[in-house]
């Protein structure tokens, strides 16, 4: 059970990665929450691990520290494009994306946005770009799916909110069959200042597929322009969409280090 894995970050997003197309390798909800412990395992928000792929170049499992597995990850894909190199095809189970290694990071091709209640999921039909419900101050937000499910809420100042305390409460609602992830951003000078949490991650330094849907949602609301720049608290991505198009982020990636671990260890 023992294997190499590498630590990568995009953003402060960090992640253990495990590369599996040669040696196999199975790892629990248990030992993945141990292994993203940040006091006792080796620590990051998502493990990911990466398998032979019949339709792309590599498939990627991403499983969040609470060990759920989840459909996309914008700051991981960007790790594993610019960890492979040149251009890679990226299977996840929200479906095939490229990313183009950069000098400092890469860019990926996230797909199409998706807007129907139905792909989000909603537990009911509703107009999804200014949806009719709310939680306290935050309210009419729009969701988004771009390969996991986003609801976003565009305020006056994202710093003040307290999502720390709002963003569990909303994950899972009823509303989201498949929990969501939650997004809460202002506009200043044509730039998106984000805060997320992520759904079995909580608060993170950023989110990839966060940003694309932020900035999806802004564009379609006349809020700002593409391409738009995101910031967020662990730094800033570059988003360019234009209706009925796929979505390219662009942004950072770091190599932390490699090490090797006795999987068995674990949990």
């Amino acid at each position: 059970m023992t294997g190499r894995f590498h630590k990568m970050h995009g953003l402060g997003n960090d992640f253990v990665i495990v590369d599996a197309r040669e040696q196999e390798i199975e790892l629990s909800a248990a030992k993945v929450t141990a292994i993203a412990d940040r006091h006792s395992g080796i620590g990051c928000d998502q493990l990911i691990i990466l398998r032979p792929s019949d339709n792309a170049d590599v498939r990627m499992q991403i499983f969040n520290a609470d060990g759920s597995e989840v459909e996309a990850c914008g700051n991981a894909s960007r790790c594993v494009a610019k960890l492979i190199g040149e251009e890679t095809r990226i299977e996840t189970k929200g479906g095939v994306i490229t990313g183009h290694a950069t000098a400092d990071g890469a860019i990926v091709d996230m797909g199409t946005p998706r807007f129907d209640w139905q792909a989000i999921p909603l537990g009911y039909a509703m107009d999804v770009l200014y949806m009719p419900v709310g939680w306290e101050d935050l309210q009419n937000p729009a969701a988004v799916n771009v390969g996991n499910p986003h609801v976003i809420f565009f305020v006056e100042d994202g710093a003040v909110v307290e999502l720390n305390r709002l963003g569990p409460m909303i994950e899972v609602d009823p509303l989201f069959p498949e929990k969501v992830n939650v997004n809460v951003a202002h506009i200043a000078d044509g730039v998106i200042h984000l805060r997320v949490w992520e759904r079995g991650v909580g608060l993170t330094q950023a989110c990839g597929t966060g940003a694309c849907a932020t900035a999806v949602a802004a564009i379609k609301r006349g809020l700002v322009t593409s391409p738009v720049r995101v910031d967020l608290p662990g730094g800033s991505l570059t988003i360019s969409w234009t209706a009925g198009e796929t979505i390219q982020m662009q942004g950072p990636t770091t190599y932390v280090f490699s090490g090797e671990a006795d999987w068995s260890q674990f949990g």
